[in-house]
């Protein structure tokens, strides 16, 4: 399969429509933080069922891991993306019929549509990052794809929390159990439905801009280094053997420890927020993409000029550990720390935080320690790897999901012993991660 160079008038909108694409990937994915409270009301459910809202998006990972490269294989890799674009407008289509009944089991179809759209889009532009331009600004467009897609991630949930969740005080679980079965059925039916509007408009852009990309100037053929000769159930048998390589294996548990613990920082903090009853609980996920982007600008200052991955990978790690704890033992009504911190910004024109208690201010700088786990995990697992680099990139993939596995522990973990005291168990998953970062990595016999 040979590259199809970009052409030099088409540089810049190719890379418009790859930023673009980016920025859905972070405002799709974080949406389910605003998500979970919203539909824990609408379709009256536990905060645990409402933990399938993460469990059906990333499953989906999992199951496309594999797939997605040989699909890509047979359909071209721009003819990829279109189809990853319609398969998500089927995806937010699904809601409407989800709003409508409230069946919750309806709205996690559509969030696993969403997802397999979604794993197959990423699976197809990441490539085009690096032809679309000169390989001497590859990192440049790297690092801009990246603040496209965290700062998508901090709009989303202010995005649907102003949309779908304004004047959500009579739908208090106080007011709502004070009515009869059939006015609290009207009364819930007219919350659901305010998803559809929304959804709608998704479906329709991710629809008008999957049919942009096909008809784009972006090349129809790419040759992509760890692209696959052989069959899927060839593929497949590889596994084992590459399981068989310790870091590898401690790489793929490391990997899917930081994706759930990510998730808990993002999507479940609005659980937190709505147990200990605050009123912002639904837009909390901005406040963790924001200690991201932070994070993420720090890396491309001092990664690897200053720090090496390892390096940034254990400071992370230890800053996940005093984050965790403390976001486990400090107050949810003392509010001094992030008043003392940031609180001073509300007096200059556009800033008004919200005020938040120290315990959530903790779990959101989760967001600044899991910010730079990414991107320093996977080179750690890679290196040196040759002829079994494919398939551990596929493994580590599929550790994406740890977001849809360790969410719901916490939230079952969280109904049992309270939602705070259950932010601990992400403790000992920063220590596995700090240990595979100082010595883990290194470890490259049986």
């Amino acid at each position: 399969m040979q590259n199809e160079s970009v052409k030099p008038s088409n540089y810049i909108s190719s890379v418009v429509i790859i930023a673009i694409l980016f920025f859905i990937f972070g405002f799709v994915t974080w949406l389910n933080g605003a998500l979970m409270p919203f539909l824990q009301t609408a379709c009256e459910i536990t905060p645990f069922q409402a933990s399938l809202v993460t469990m059906a998006f990333y499953i989906a990972y999992f199951v496309m891991a594999l797939p997605s490269s040989f699909v890509l294989r047979r359909t071209g890799y721009k003819n990829g993306l279109f189809i990853g674009l319609l398969i998500m407008s089927l995806g937010a289509l699904i809601f409407i019929p989800a709003a409508y009944t409230r069946i919750f089991s309806i709205f996690l179809i559509g969030l696993f549509v969403l997802g397999t759209g979604l794993a197959l889009l990423q699976t197809a532009v990441n490539p085009f990052i690096t032809i679309i331009g000169p390989s001497e600004s590859a990192a440049v467009r790297i690092s801009f794809m990246g603040i496209c897609n965290k700062f998508a991630g901090f709009i989303s949930p202010l995005v649907l929390s102003a949309l779908v969740m304004h004047g959500m005080e009579k739908f208090s679980d106080d007011k709502l159990n004070a009515l009869s079965g059939g006015d609290k059925d009207v009364l819930l039916n007219e919350l659901a439905s305010r998803l559809v509007g929304p959804y709608v408009v998704m479906a329709i852009v991710l629809f008008i801009f999957g049919v942009i990309v096909k008809f784009s100037g972006l090349p129809d053929k790419i040759d992509v280094e760890d692209d696959h000769d052989g069959t899927l159930d060839d593929f497949i048998k590889q596994i084992p053997q590459a399981l068989r390589i310790p870091h590898v294996l401690l790489g793929v548990i490391t990997l899917f420890l930081y994706v759930g613990v990510e998730v808990m920082a993002g999507d479940s903090l609005t659980q937190f927020g709505k147990d200990i009853q605050l009123s912002n609980a639904a837009t909390l996920t901005s406040y963790t993409m924001a200690f991201m982007i932070l994070g993420y600008i720090l890396g491309i200052v001092f990664i690897p000029k200053y720090i090496s991955q390892s390096g940034a990978l254990q400071a992370s790690a230890i800053l996940g550990i005093i984050c965790s704890i403390g976001a486990g033992i400090a107050s949810v009504t003392d509010t001094s720390l992030f008043s003392m911190i940031f609180g001073w910004l509300n007096g200059f024109p556009g800033f008004n935080f919200e005020i938040i208690p120290n315990s959530v201010f903790f779990v959101t700088l989760l967001g600044l320690a899991n910010a730079l786990m990414w991107p320093a995990i996977w080179p750690l697992v890679l290196k040196d790897l040759g002829s079994y680099t494919k398939i551990a990139s596929a493994l580590l993939i599929m550790s994406i999901a740890g977001g849809a596995i360790i969410p719901p522990i916490y939230a079952s973990l969280g109904q049992k012993i309270g939602f705070q005291p259950a932010l601990l168990i992400m403790v000992p998953m920063y220590i596995f991660i700090l240990y595979y970062a100082v010595k883990g990595h290194k470890v490259r016999k049986a």
